[in-house]
């Protein structure tokens, strides 16, 4: 396996950490009431209902007719299975069921017919809790579970309904997802200045099997500096994130994020910075690439927990910022080292209505106008109108 240093490190000081655990638990004093260990087990679903109405480009139809494509779909379904073995043990089961488009093989011959909706698995994992040793909310996670950033990301940007994170969005080879396969750790500085959360995972995503020897080593770092200041500041919050892996042996794919966010009663809002390098094989050119975003979601909230809110987003990213040539599959024209004509560009426009609930309940309308443009004379951009919904329990 061809793990960088810092890998082993990392992984070497988890394991003697979590050893060191063991024997670290105080005798309880008097008058001492024991934790609630009784099993439980619930159930929850989300779904993405949408419309989407494309005026750019037209696409033909089957009398030769330039329309524009519109149709009603579903972009995510999830049943969520969640339980407590014990207070300090835990588990989720969320099966994923979205559209696939193109051919997918299921092996022994058989595959599943192009554009078809599929059941996969999203969420399968035991969770370990530290608590007794530890702050509240430190953990060990094994089986196909959370990376450090995008899911992380998407409790903050509430709009996953409309589309995925500026990480997971970005035309890299190898997107960062929200979710695979490994082992992680999670612990909270105390009296809530941050957090952090390290991992070692396959790096092929949940939707795809280990290929071969080599491991992803991810890691967000969060710092809240003002957790202890006035209400306005302590939403404030900056970010770290890396992720250390290779395609081979010797042929690195690394992915390093700087970003800050800021969630308050009236305003949500982030600034984030992607720098990526991507080799495919050990004899191949190294493929830098790079781009960054910013969202805000002004809120006016209303009674009982309803409110009314806009969704601005603005997404730059250039695929290739070496001197190699710009890959075909990426650039707006592949062969060009010119970075202006490389830039693809993405810009968001909305209004949502949140509905009054309590709990952990969320439901929600959105009306959006997605646009995408490639900078290139030959290259129409995308246009989409969008009514997007939200329901999640």
């Amino acid at each position: 396996m061809n793990v960088k240093v810092g890998t082993w490190t990392g992984a070497v000081l988890l394991v003697g950490m979590m050893a060191s655990l063991s024997s670290a638990q105080v005798t309880p004093a008097a008058g001492y009431t024991p934790p609630d260990d009784t099993p439980s087990i619930k159930v929850g679903v989300t779904l993405f209902p949408m419309f989407n109405l494309q005026s750019d480009p037209k696409v033909t139809d089957g009398n030769g007719n330039a329309v524009s494509r519109n149709t009603f779909d579903v972009g995510r379904a999830y049943i969520n299975v969640t339980g407590n073995v014990s207070h300090l043990v835990s588990f989720r089961l969320t099966p994923d069921i979205t559209r696939q488009s193109g051919l997918l093989s299921l092996g022994a011959g058989n595959s599943v017919a192009n554009d078809s909706l599929v059941y996969r698995i999203k969420y399968a994992y035991g969770q370990f809790g530290l608590d007794d040793w530890m702050t509240k909310g430190s953990w060990v996670r094994l089986g196909i579970q959370q990376t450090p950033w995008v899911d992380y990301d998407e409790g903050i940007y509430r709009y996953r309904f409309q589309g995925t994170v500026f990480a997971e969005r970005v035309p890299l080879p190898t997107a960062m997802s929200s979710s695979d396969a490994g082992v992680s750790f999670h612990y909270n500085l105390p009296s809530n200045f941050g957090d952090v959360h390290v991992g070692l995972y396959n790096g092929e995503n949940y939707s795809r099997v280990e290929v071969n020897n080599q491991k992803s080593f991810q890691f967000r770092g969060t710092l809240r500096p003002f957790a202890r200041n006035a209400p306005v500041l302590r939403g404030l919050r900056v970010h770290v994130v890396d992720y250390a892996d290779h395609y081979v042996g010797n042929a690195t794919r690394t992915r390093f994020m700087t970003n800050v966010t800021y969630e308050h009663k009236f305003l949500n809002a982030e600034v984030d910075y992607l720098r990526a390098k991507d080799q495919s094989l050990a004899s191949a050119a190294i493929v830098e690439s790079q781009g960054w975003a910013f969202w805000a979601t002004p809120k006016l909230p209303m009674k009982n927990g309803a409110s009314l809110e806009g969704l601005i987003r603005y997404d730059h990213w250039t695929p290739n910022t070496g001197s190699a040539l710009a890959p075909a599959g990426t650039a707006a024209l592949p062969g060009t080292t010119l970075l202006s004509d490389q830039h693809q560009n993405r810009a968001i426009v909305g209004g949502a209505y949140w509905f009054p609930h309590e709990g952990n309940v969320s439901t929600a309308l959105l009306l959006d106008w997605d646009a995408q443009k490639l900078v290139s004379l030959s290259t129409k951009p995308t246009k989409v109108l969008s009514v997007h919904g939200l329901i999640t329990f």
